[in-house]
């Protein structure tokens, strides 16, 4: 009795990479659009800056969400007294707003937009990963 062995990790390979970019895509599409709804809005600016990207190359593609905008960092750590980890500074303080008017303010609570996205959508996320790799076997 001869067996004969066929190798398909090749292909195999292939649609994994596939299911996993593709997921990725989705994954953070979902993240990039409830982090936008979970922020304040004042002018809609950091709102509208969350983008999320998914890098292919390499052995893991890997997605990045966030936004290329200081306030967006504000937003989610908050500042001053109210710094998320008490590392703000502390006192108040004076700045001046682009129409030269001045405020005074002991900082920004933190509003954690992203961190709650992942929070509220995880196990939808971790449902979506299933779907995908679930259908490679079919």
């Amino acid at each position: 009795m001869s067996v004969e062995f066929e190798d398909y990790s090749m292909q195999v390979k292939e649609a994994l990479g596939n299911a996993a970019v593709s997921f990725l895509h989705e994954a953070a599409g979902e993240l990039a659009a409830a982090t936008a709804r979970n922020s304040r809005v004042r002018t809609g600016q950091t709102k509208g800056s969350y983008e999320y990207k998914v890098e292919e190359s390499g052995e893991e593609p890997t997605a990045y969400i966030g936004s290329n905008l200081e306030n967006a960092i504000w937003e989610e750590y908050g500042t001053g007294e109210y710094a998320l980890q008490g590392n703000g500074r502390k006192g108040g303080w004076v700045y001046e707003d682009a129409y030269g008017k001045k405020h005074f303010t002991r900082g920004k609570a933190p509003n954690r937009p992203l961190f709650n996205a992942f929070a509220s959508l995880r196990s939808k996320i971790i449902r979506m990963a299933e779907e995908k790799l679930k259908g490679l076997g079919q």
